[in-house]
């Protein structure tokens, strides 16, 4: 009798979760509202053989199909992670919506309902299919400073050429070793081109993304770099390597990476900087808002009171060293600001958002950023570099940043460096129309053949 009646009981409860499992799958859309940007999101929740599974969409950035890595369903409360975000949504089901918070570096209101309509995934044609004419490895190696292991994709002509080899440096986020973004993979393409145009490749998961281990969210730039030191450490030790021409090709913040890790180590032959800086980091984001701001046609006013505002929070952070005033008096501006940019908003998403922009403006990471100005590094460097920027980007504006560059790089000496401005094309290489980055995912291309070109022509060129 009593074993009936646990049975039964056990019956009821694997019922319930079954029940309340399947209460949770289907399509649950909603939207991160950023300042003035608004995201949609939607996570796509199965269930198979009595697990829970997960993929996320981004539709308005056109990236579909994004792998969760952990879905938990209990008491109404749902968990869902996604490690090659280094994201991660906690949320309670109550009726027919999930109430909950998305955090990616910063946490965010997001409330979620089930939605009925289906996005196409995006086309994507320069993504390569194998099987592939060359060879591939995937290889692993450590940091020494942290001891974090990392994880990447090496990428060779043939598996015993002795050719030149770049190392891949993701820009600024949570980045794959494909640098995925919006739908796009632009080092895999980079390498699958460099590949069957005689240049091999490494790229690698940034520390905490994908199979890389480590802490991003508490690593800074100068951190990042040490990542990509033990990635040229590792390559030196490789037999089928040509050491002697071993290189950096560095995208928007891997960009001011390579040059920092070029002038500490010789065994660094050449720098590509793909829409690197040559401006401090307060400088580069105060155009970088108002150059996207006014594409996306926002009415001046607000432009301007935008730009006082960080203004004033980029000068606490520069001029206050202590870090709990520093705070103190960010808090205090972003209060103030909050009262003129959301006066009919809910209180308590006011707050939470107050907090998150302070979180964002007080981690190491942008801390770090701010402050940091890359010219007198870029006047160390002795190897050859090709700098590289799009005519229309807007995240680093090409003709002050490639100037800065150009400066830095001749004042230090430097006298075998080409500087590039390639016309038409955005922050991520693509030929585009505006240069937004709103545009970025509804682009087809995912980086300019043109581009390609210049960067395989130039390294093999160059070989000495």
């Amino acid at each position: 009798m009593r074993k009936l009646f646990f049975s039964a009981l056990l019956a009821c409860i694997v019922f319930q979760i079954f029940y309340a499992q399947n209460n949770i799958v289907g399509s649950w859309s909603g939207v991160l509202k950023i300042q003035q940007v608004q995201l949609p999101i939607v996570f796509n929740i199965q269930l198979q053989d009595n697990n829970l599974s997960a993929t996320l969409d981004s539709p308005s950035q056109k990236a579909f199909g994004i792998k969760c890595d952990n879905v938990v369903f209990e008491n109404n409360q749902l968990i869902i992670s996604v490690n090659k975000l280094n994201a991660e949504y906690k949320g309670t089901l109550e009726n027919d919506t999930i109430k909950g918070t998305f955090t990616q570096g910063i946490a965010i209101p997001l409330n979620l309902t089930k939605s009925t309509t289906v996005q196409a995934e995006p086309k994507r044609p320069q993504e390569p299919k194998p099987p592939f004419p060359y060879y591939t490895e995937e290889v692993k190696f450590i940091n020494k400073t942290t001891g974090d292991t990392l994880a990447g994709t090496l990428t060779l002509p043939n598996k015993n050429a002795k050719c030149p080899i770049a190392i891949l440096i993701s820009g600024s986020g949570a980045q794959d070793r494909n640098e995925e973004l919006l739908g796009h993979k632009p080092f895999l393409v980079i390498a699958d081109y460099l590949a069957r145009n005689g240049i091999g490749t490494l790229r690698y998961d940034d520390r905490g993304v994908g199979e890389s281990k480590g802490n991003f969210h508490s690593a800074t730039t100068f951190d990042f770099s040490t990542d990509a030191e033990a990635a040229l450490g590792y390559l030196t030790t490789r037999k089928n390597v040509d050491v002697k021409h071993i290189g950096f090709i560095g995208h928007s913040e891997g960009g001011i990476i390579a040059p920092m890790v070029a002038t500490r180590n010789s065994n660094v032959a050449f720098c590509v900087l793909l829409a690197g800086t040559g401006i401090r980091g307060d400088k580069l984001l105060l155009r970088q808002t108002n150059d996207i701001s006014k594409a996306m046609g926002t009415p001046d006013s607000i432009r301007m009171s935008e730009d006082q505002t960080n203004r004033k929070a980029f000068d606490i952070i520069l001029n206050t060293k202590d870090i709990e005033k520093q705070k103190s008096e960010l808090a205090a501006l972003i209060k103030e600001n909050a009262k003129k940019m959301a006066q009919d908003a809910v209180p308590e998403e006011v707050e939470k958002r107050q907090a998150a922009i302070l979180q964002q403006l007080t981690s190491p990471w942008f801390q770090y950023f701010v402050k940091y100005d890359p010219a007198p590094t870029l006047s160390k460097v002795r190897c050859r570099v090709l700098a590289l920027n799009g005519e229309r980007d807007l995240q680093v504006s090409p003709k002050e940043n490639l100037t800065a560059i150009r400066k830095a790089l001749e004042a230090g000496g430097n006298k075998n460096f080409r500087i590039v401005e390639l016309p038409g094309l955005n922050h991520l290489f693509q030929e585009c129309q505006t240069g937004v980055p709103s545009e970025y995912g509804s682009i087809e291309q995912t980086f300019s053949p043109k581009a390609l070109e210049t960067i395989a022509k130039w390294i093999k060129e160059n070989k000495i």
